[in-house]
This record gives structure tokens, C-alpha cells and sequence, in this order.
């Protein structure tokens, strides 16, 4: 019988692995059979509490204990959605009106911070939950578990809206249930490994290190946020618990190789590195490269709206400093395509596209949000006799001779200038193949009509522009390079290009 929920892919590894580890944090641990029995124990203090169907909110970092707490909500019927506790609490609270939670779950370390938020629904303490639980009631949750669908919500993960306010992805089982037996057989991760969970539980990276866990029978270390602020500290994290596995945000990569952790320490178990949420600069792959040249390294591409990811490449060369390393193929069950600006499917070698992307992975749409769901999730323009749903991504990209996809850039970073049509992708590209130069970020200013280029690095201002010079058009040279120590980051561990727009207009947009 195939799996409905992910219950009960949990329930099955656990039956197989009663008493394996299945996540650990600093703190503690816990295995496969008391995360089930922990887990229906907070779904059977949830059930009554909540609609069926209804969100359950989490104000909390990631730990055991959230991970027993968000199993739980959906033990009770319900679905989880972490709220990011580091955004100011106006931006926290915009969120939760978009959810309209039936319970808000915070910890000891977030209570007045959850307390003074404003919200309708109640806000417990999950650690004095956890401390005086019920006994399972397996005739209460059966009964919620047999009304149960595969296309039922099992979470939403906010993202950022042009409005300013969040747009709450909603994803369903059937979605991860789909997605993750293809990771797995693409990774190679099996029971034997160790995942280093670096992404935070609001971001859907986590998604694939939560999962594979359940699926194979592995061990999830995680990696506390402030870890990516030591660099020392994060490597023996990684050596200490023998991590074999990775699979990381860019920035979080980024971070170690500019930091030269490997210096420090080097995690020699590490057989496999995925990455995935932005362009991987080509001289920090190379570090890691340099210092784990057995391990695998794989690009993953695809926005939340489509369940974590929708291609894929394992990298089997090297790579020019200027080069895009390919996002590759799409994952199975997944059509994924380019789109011209008239709807037209784009085949060729080299010409520029919307990458479009249908299948069983596409999310449910925005959460409480019909009009932007209408927007986003359309009828596939290149099929005309039945219904099937596309996401257009706004990323636009090229096939290579080999039939791979290449990203270049999102449509928003396509700027007209001079009568020419730039990709701000292209400059910051060329930029980060200079030697000195670690990262770099465009923006443009439409007010100005300047393109503004900000970097990390020992080159300074001058030697920068003088490369760049050598190496751009001159209408595609920056109107102002500004050298900075570091590069604000979103929540999501993405270079955050508002700041820095609004960093160059004080504060216009």
C-alpha cells in the first residue's frame, strides 16, 4: 500500500529502526520510535483543540522538540508553519494574520517575544506542553488519521510578497511524499549517513533534510543558526557528530570557504554536498572542492513553490570562474520547460527563457490567497485540451550544448539601459571571477537610472572597476561600485537586494 501521509512513512522507518537516532540537536536526541510516540501524544493534546485542516504556527528555532511539536499538529489533523523569530515582530505578525493559526506554539527562549506578539489565536509554551502530556489516544487519532488525504496541506513556509506582505506557500503530502524518494535515489543517501541540517525549519531546504530522514532511516544533526556565525565552532559541530551529508544554502557555503574553516578543520566524512538557492560562485566551489575531492557535489534548483527543488546536475568538471554551473535536468516526475515572452516553448541552444515547471510537486498555491494563487499556478499555455496547472518561476534561463539548463537571472533583474537589455545576473557573474573579489550583488536604481555593484573582497574600488572595464560593454558597467564588508542576507539566507536597494535610495524604492 502506498504511503497517504507522511505518517506514514515516519511510522514505517520507525517500525524498521525503533532505536536508531533520528534527529539530534545540542541539547538532545531522539529516536525514530519515541519521535512517534512523542509526536501523537502533542496530536492527541491537539485534537479538539484545533479544526481539522487548520494550521498549527510554531515561534520558535529549529530543535527535537519543534520537530515532535510540528509531527503532532499533523498527527491531530492539522499542518505546521514555522515563523521566522529573527524578522521584526510587525513582519512576524503579518504573517500570522495571512495564516490565522488555531494555536501558536512558541518555546521558553521566544516566550516574550510570542507574548507580546498580536494574535488572535491562543500562544502556549510547547516546552511546558511537552512536560505534562497525555497518553496517546489511538482511537482519537485513527479517526482523524482515516480523514486524512495525500492532498491535504502539510505546511507552509512564508516567503516574501511585492506587497510587502508574506506569501504563505502551502504544500501538501503528496508533494514531499513524491519528491523525496527521487532525492534520495539522485543523492545516494541512505540509513548509513549523517544529514548536517543547516537551513532553518521556515525555509524549505530543511524540508528535504527533515524528509530524507523519514524516508531512509538516517540521522539529522542540527546545526544551530548561530554555528554559521563561528567558524570554528561549526567545523567541529561537523567532525564531532561525523557528518556525511550536506545539503546547504549557498551563503551558508560561502560562508565557510571565505571564513577558511577548512584551515581549521576539515570534516572528512563528508561524501555528498548539495547546494541550492542561489548562483554557487565558482572560486568558493573550488574550495570545497580542494579540501573534499572524494565527495559528490550536486546543484539543486527550484523555488519553494514547487516543493524544494525541480532540477538537478551532479557536477563532473571543472569550471571557468565566469562560468554558470548548470542546474541540469529536471527530477523525474517533474516537466520542466522554457517559455519566450509569447508563450512560445524554447528548444534551442542559448536562447533565453521563463523557466515553467508542471507536476505532482507543484504546491497548493498562497494560503489564504486565491488572487496570487490565480497569478502564479496557471493553465499550461502549451496544453489546450485538458487542465494542467504550470507555476511560472520568473527565472529566466538557456539550454547548454548538452541539454542542460542554465539559470541567468530572475526577470526582475533584467534591466533596459542604453537601449540594451542587461542581466544584472551577467555583471555580478563577471565581477566574482576577479580575483579579490568574494561576492558580489547588482541592484538597479530606476529613479537614477544607475546600476549599482556591491561587493565583498581585498580588491579595492578602483582595481574592481578597471577588470570589469576589460571585461563588460560599457553599458553594462556600473554606475557605482561600493566595496562592503559583508552582504546583507534575506531570512532565507539569500543576499537581500531590497537592503541594498534601499541602502543606495535611502530607503526609496
Amino acid at each position: 500500500m502506498r504511503d497517504i501521509t507522511i505518517l506514514d512513512m515516519l511510522e514505517r522507518t520507525a517500525g524498521a529502526r525503533p532505536d536508531k537516532a533520528a534527529f539530534r540537536d545540542p541539547r538532545k536526541a531522539v529516536t525514530f520510535a519515541d519521535l512517534v510516540q512523542v509526536s501523537k501524544r502533542v496530536g492527541t493534546y491537539l485534537a479538539g483543540k484545533i479544526a481539522f485542516g487548520s494550521p498549527v504556527a510554531f515561534y520558535m528555532e529549529k530543535s527535537v522538540d519543534a520537530l515532535c511539536g510540528m509531527f503532532g499538529a499533523v498527527y491531530a489533523g492539522g499542518f505546521y508553519s514555522f515563523i521566522d523569530v529573527r524578522q521584526p515582530a510587525a513582519r512576524a505578525e503579518k504573517a500570522l494574520s495571512v495564516l490565522q493559526p488555531s494555536i501558536l506554539f512558541y518555546d521558553r527562549a521566544q516566550r516574550d517575544k510570542a507574548e507580546a506578539l498580536s494574535v488572535s489565536c491562543p500562544a502556549v509554551c510547547l516546552d511546558d506542553v511537552l512536560s505534562q502530556l497525555p497518553e496517546a489516544d489511538e482511537k482519537v487519532l485513527s479517526s482523524i488519521r482515516a480523514g486524512l488525504l495525500d492532498t491535504d496541506p502539510l505546511y507552509v513556509n512564508f516567503t516574501s510578497g511585492s506587497t510587502g506582505t508574506p506569501k504563505g506557500v502551502a504544500v501538501c503530502h503528496r508533494s514531499v511524499l513524491d519528491f523525496i524518494p527521487f532525492l534520495v535515489q539522485i543523492s545516494g543517501i541512505d540509513e548509513t549517513d549523517v544529514l548536517g541540517n543547516q537551513a532553518p525549519f521556515d525555509f524549505d531546504v530543511s524540508v528535504k533534510d527533515i524528509y530524507t530522514t523519514l524516508y531512509t532511516g538516517a540521522e539529522t544533526v542540527l546545526i544551530p543558526r548561530e554555528y554559521f556565525t563561528a567558524p570554528t565552532t561549526l567545523m567541529d559541530y561537523l567532525c564531532d557528530h561525523e557528518v556525511t551529508s550536506l545539503c546547504w544554502a549557498v551563503s551558508a557555503m560561502c560562508f565557510v570557504s571565505i571564513m577558511n574553516g577548512f584551515d581549521y578543520r576539515v570534516p572528512e566524512k563528508i561524501r555528498r554536498v548539495m547546494f541550492s538557492g542561489e548562483v554557487m560562485p565558482v572560486k568558493q566551489l573550488d574550495v570545497w572542492q580542494k579540501f573534499l575531492p572524494e565527495a559528490a557535489f550536486i546543484n539543486l534548483y527550484g523555488p519553494t513553490e514547487i516543493t524544494c527543488n525541480c532540477t538537478y546536475y551532479v557536477l563532473n568538471r571543472t569550471f571557468e570562474k565566469n562560468e554558470n554551473i548548470p542546474i541540469g535536468r529536471p527530477f523525474p516526475n517533474e516537466r520542466v520547460f522554457l517559455l519566450d515572452e509569447e508563450d512560445h516553448l524554447v528548444t534551442k541552444e542559448g536562447v533565453l527563457g521563463e523557466i515553467c515547471v508542471c507536476g505532482t510537486a507543484l504546491a497548493l498555491g498562497y494560503w489564504n490567497d486565491p488572487e496570487k494563487t490565480e497569478k502564479a499556478f496557471v493553465q499550461n499555455p502549451l496544453n489546450r485540451v485538458y487542465p494542467e496547472r504550470m507555476y511560472r518561476t520568473g527565472d529566466l534561463g538557456t539550454y547548454d550544448a548538452d541539454g542542460n539548463l542554465v539559470y541567468h537571472t530572475r526577470k526582475d533583474f533584467q534591466i533596459k539601459q542604453m537601449g540594451q537589455r542587461i542581466e544584472l545576473g551577467e555583471i555580478e557573474a563577471a565581477a566574482m571571477a576577479l580575483d579579490g573579489v568574494f561576492r558580489a550583488a547588482c541592484v538597479y536604481d530606476a529613479g537614477k537610472k544607475k546600476i549599482l555593484l556591491y561587493y565583498t573582497g581585498e580588491k579595492d574600488v578602483p582595481a574592481v572597476k578597471k577588470e570589469l572595464s576589460a571585461t563588460l560593454p560599457p553599458y553594462m558597467m556600473p554606475g557605482k561600485t561600493v566595496q562592503v564588508s559583508e552582504l546583507p542576507m534575506n531570512k532565507n539566507g539569500k543576499i537581500d537586494r531590497q537592503a541594498l536597494l534601499a541602502l543606495a535610495t535611502g530607503g526609496k524604492k
